[in-house]
């Protein structure tokens, strides 16, 4: 997007005057000195650089260990708008959960023609070993991040919906954190919804998907890579704040159909994993057979019932960017009512009239990898050069299939500090769902800023910063 192209400003509206939501924080702004934010700053960011709170970035000439930036300025909510955004998660979520049950079971939806069988059963997501099998409570995706971006007064849009492994709840927290320590006096003007009980949202989802229901305590561990994987830092949070263990695959075994973790004392049977590694690397014996990171026959022991594992292999098919095209047919089917939350339109460039539309459109639209993350291997036709344009045309020609588009939206923007001053950048949001015994939705998420005027990447790895994202009650 053209820094010229007209969004829409979260804090002012078209006569430059705050909006209800935004009054106080910007009567705040405008009471503070020039370099107030500037001085703020630079504390905060003194503090997550105390704290250790960094990501790895990968193929980098750069250090491989960086901070995200942090803008002091908060994204703010009203009651109202984050009613109609949980109600539309909430929907979202278990139409999801419905989905992945019944493509591992009856394949009703393929059966109605709602989807295409070869879209699912082809696909690289779909993990056959998870056919007729059932997760305690039919809960697939425990553990959902769903990406949303803004372009009116009420009109959000989900970008893609992260059932696999999602990160970004432990920045989610420190950002608060961090705001409730420099600026007490902003808390005390607003009431804003907390966010430190999502630890304690999260081990009582987890505990309440046991194999065991009727087990009075269930024993969880949160399953890493190891220290060099880029959410680490997440990992040991989450672990440490749900006063569980954090262990690696080398720290469990199986015996007889039953997980262990070794301890200084005896082995302590497990009872959910949440894991923070892809599904290849789960178990040697069943996935890929070179995997250093997994447990040799966790996958048998799963799928006796003896053990959970949180999200569920196979679960990446829901958040497939080919299926994503989908979703809306997937929540009417299940849930008989309209999508509350828009889906963007896309083109899925394995059609062939999609494919020639997305050819002659290139300079105007976003084409994004199937399975891509992070804001790599994607294009941004506007702020694309013509030869990167004609690169990604061979690319795209060479395997089209590999490839979605959509329309560029005018994402919102959201004052935000910079050089200069306080300036608008666009914005978007990562509200995280937990669902087990119940749908639980932290209220705000993180918001992710494309720090670079007119720059609609918001992704770390590609130089955005985060946002504390304010919910005001009512």
């Amino acid at each position: 997007m053209s820094a010229e192209r007209t969004f829409f400003n979260e804090m002012l509206d078209q006569s430059g005057q705050p909006r209800p939501a935004y009054s106080k924080l910007n009567d705040w702004l405008e009471s503070k000195p020039p370099n107030f934010l500037t001085r703020k700053s630079r504390e905060a960011e003194t503090i997550f650089r105390r704290l250790g709170i960094t990501f790895a970035v990968y193929g980098s000439d750069e250090a491989t260990e960086r901070l995200i930036p942090f803008d002091p300025i908060p994204r703010i909510l009203s009651a109202s708008e984050w009613r109609k955004l949980s109600t539309g998660i909430d929907q979202r979520v278990r139409a999801l959960n419905a989905f992945l049950h019944d493509i591992y079971h009856r394949q009703e939806i393929i059966r109605a023609g709602r989807i295409p069988a070869d879209l699912v059963l082809q696909n690289e997501a779909f993990l056959p070993e998870m056919v007729g099998f059932t997760p305690a409570r039919k809960v697939y995706a425990h553990i959902i991040g769903t990406d949303l971006v803004r372009v009116a007064e009420n009109e959000f849009y989900v970008l893609e919906d992260n059932t696999r492994t999602p990160s970004g709840v432990s920045y989610m927290m420190e950002n608060r954190e961090t705001m409730m320590r420099m600026f007490p006096e902003l808390f005390q003007i607003h009431r804003v919804a907390p966010v430190e009980h999502y630890p304690e949202a999260l081990r009582q989802t987890l505990e309440s998907v046991g194999p065991d229901p009727a087990k009075s305590e269930q024993t969880v561990v949160v399953l890493t890579p190891g220290i060099y994987n880029s959410a680490y830092f997440e990992h040991a949070f989450l672990a440490d704040s749900m006063g569980v263990e954090l262990v690696e695959g080398r720290d469990l075994f199986v015996d007889e159909g039953k997980v262990f973790m070794r301890t200084t004392r005896d082995p302590q049977q497990v009872d959910v994993i949440y894991r923070r590694i892809d599904d290849a690397f789960l178990d040697p014996l069943s996935f890929q057979p070179d995997s250093m990171l997994g447990v040799p026959g966790l996958f048998d022991a799963y799928r006796a019932g003896n053990v959970t594992i949180c999200n569920a292999p196979g679960t990446g098919i829901a958040d497939d960017k080919a299926i994503y095209a989908y979703v809306p047919d997937i929540i009417e089917f299940y849930t008989g009512q309209k999508p509350i939350l828009n889906n963007v339109p896309t083109w899925n460039c394995a059609r062939e009239e999609d494919l020639a539309y997305v050819l002659d459109n290139l300079a105007d639209i976003v084409v994004k990898e199937v399975h891509g993350s992070g804001g790599y291997g994607m294009l941004i036709g506007p702020t694309a050069s013509k030869r990167q344009i004609a690169e990604f045309r061979k690319i795209l020609t060479a395997n089209p299939g590999n490839y979605i588009a959509q329309p560029t939206l005018a994402l919102s923007a959201c004052p935000t500090h910079v050089a200069t001053g306080v300036a608008p950048r666009h914005v978007d949001l990562r509200p995280f769902v937990l669902i087990g015994d119940q749908v639980r939705i932290t209220p705000g998420g993180l918001t992710r800023v494309a720090l670079k005027k007119g720059s609609l990447v918001v992704n770390s790895s590609q130089g955005g910063g985060t946002k504390d994202t304010w919910v005001l009650e009512d």
